[in-house]
């Protein structure tokens, strides 16, 4: 497995560069399992985690690839659970994986523990949720439509198939992933997964409709809903 270093997509027709100078705003958020997660992407980056040669799946040279958006309500990403480890599976099974840290809300200047818990807390209103979610829809799915030009600019060097590459989420990353999908028919994925992915609210899928697979856990009170409504 090999981690590259993480590469700025371009917002708004423009690429802020990643140097010493001008580093991403995103700060560790450490949690009581262990995990890191991240918050304050407000300029989003592709990690490329690629596969040894030898580990290049059978069938050609070329290997599949999966842009993955991790969750974290759109106020922060499990980086780890939600993106790295899965990389590391996917990619000892000849896998090109690319961790995808898509723009967040802002973490206000000067934000306190009792500030940051306030926000968390906040996650549990609907209607301030459904305002979070109308305004990451956009944002979202140009970061994954901007992922996926990326990976197939660089498909010869990274040696990967670009008729063979898809995209999947967790929770809000499944909502990313969902809108990049819809609202973005360019990026057009080989194949799309949402793992309990949120804000079910008004997708076209484009045509022809990638093959898609979704997943939630009976007890999921979002997933139910979704499901029922279906």
């Amino acid at each position: 497995m090999r981690i590259l270093d993480p590469i700025p997509l371009p917002v708004d027709g423009h690429t802020t560069p990643l140097t010493p100078d001008l580093a991403p705003d995103e700060e560790p958020n450490g949690e009581p399992n262990g995990q890191l997660r991240i918050r304050n992407v407000t300029i989003p980056t592709l990690t490329p985690v690629l596969p040894e040669p030898s580990s290049r799946t059978e069938g050609g040279p070329l290997s599949p690839a999966v842009v993955i958006a991790p969750g974290g309500g759109w106020h922060k990403l499990s980086v780890e659970s939600e993106g790295t480890w899965v990389a590391r599976v996917l990619t000892e099974l000849g896998i090109a994986c690319f961790v995808l840290h898509y723009r967040l809300e802002p973490t206000p200047a000067g934000y306190d523990g009792a500030g940051w818990s306030a926000t968390l807390a906040s996650l549990n209103d609907p209607a301030y949720m459904d305002a979070v979610a109308s305004r990451a829809r956009s944002r979202g799915a140009d970061d994954g439509a901007a992922a996926f030009a990326l990976v197939r600019e660089h498909a010869g060097e990274w040696g990967i198939d670009p008729e063979r590459i898809g995209i999947m989420g967790f929770s809000a990353g499944g909502h990313t992933a969902l809108a990049t999908t819809c609202d973005h028919p360019e990026a057009a994925p080989a194949f799309v997964a949402g793992i309990y992915p949120v804000a079910w609210e008004g997708i076209t899928p484009p045509q022809p409709v990638p093959p898609l697979f979704l997943a939630w856990a009976t007890d999921d009170g979002i997933g139910r809903s979704i499901i029922d409504s279906s």
